[in-house]
This record gives structure tokens, sequence and C-alpha cells, in this order.
């Protein structure tokens, strides 16, 4: 049978921390909204390539530290956007509230989570370009002899008239 090594101590930590993070909300910085809001904090653009996995206090309490999730390609750009990203949390608080970001590439419970797609993107529009703007984009194409080097010039044809009309 194995004996206790604590006898009947507990860490400190576990004693405290539901009075730390009691503490953290009533000074506006609750964990949850970080999560709930992130799309609204960070923009879309930057939430569909990251997600917040974690927030951890330092042993001196002077801010806390960030972790955010992302891919190995994205890294490199969030990064740049680091000392962006802290301030838009920041702005949220009112004071500074996280000090330090974390960037990751893997998930802060496991590596499965880390495999997961952060946000669906929009369905991109319909590019299909009119049958008007097919007949304008044939006309122009009309000269050449080459039948591959006309559809081509088609297509191109058609793409730049649809995104000029639009």
């Amino acid at each position: 049978m194995r004996r206790s090594t604590t006898k009947g101590f507990a860490r400190t930590s576990s004693l405290l921390r539901e009075n730390i993070r009691k503490a953290g909300e009533s000074r506006g910085f609750a964990v949850s909204r970080v999560l709930t809001h992130w799309a609204e904090i960070v923009g879309q653009d930057i939430a569909t390539i990251c997600q917040p996995v974690d927030v951890s206090y330092g042993r001196q309490g002077f801010g806390a530290t960030l972790t955010v999730l992302t891919t190995g390609p994205q890294a490199p750009m969030l990064e740049m956007q680091k000392e962006t990203l802290r301030a838009k949390v920041n702005a949220v608080y009112g004071y500074n509230a996280i000090a330090r970001l974390r960037i990751t590439q893997t998930a802060a419970t496991g590596f499965a989570e880390g495999q997961a797609v952060f946000a669906h993107k929009k369905k991109p529009e319909d590019k299909t370009p009119s049958p008007e703007i097919q007949a304008e984009a044939a006309d122009m194409a009309r000269s050449t002899e080459d039948p591959d080097l006309r559809q081509a010039l088609e297509r191109l044809a058609a793409n730049v008239l649809n995104k000029t009309n639009r």
C-alpha cells in the first residue's frame, strides 16, 4: 500500500486557484471572454488562422501570457503581428491584461487538437461570367487562329470583364 507523501497538506496553488480566478474576473479579465469573442477581438481574418488555447499567469502577477495555436505556415505571419494581437486583446479589457503572447503550433492538451481547422471560410461567390460577357470575350478572341490559344484568351477576357463588372 502506497503511503501519502503530503501528510494531509495541499499545494498552495490548488487552494488559491479559485480566489485568483475570481480576482481576475473582478478586474474584468475573464478567460472565457477571450475564447468566446475571439473573432470579434482580433478580426475574422486572424481568427481563421489561429485560436487561443491558454491564459497563464506569471509568478510576479504582472500580466498574463496568452498562448495562441496556429499551423506551421501561419506561424511566421502571426509572429510579425504579435504586438498588434496583444494590443487588440488588451484594448478589450482596458488595461494590460496580457503582457506576453506565445505562439504554438501544437495544442496545449495534445497533438490531435492541433490538427483541427480553426474556422470555416466563407464560400466563394459565384464567379461564372454571364452569357453576355462570354459572348463579348469570344468576340475579342475571334481573330486568333490557334484554337487552344483562342480558348485561353476567351477565358482570360471573360474573367477580366467579369471582375470589372463586379
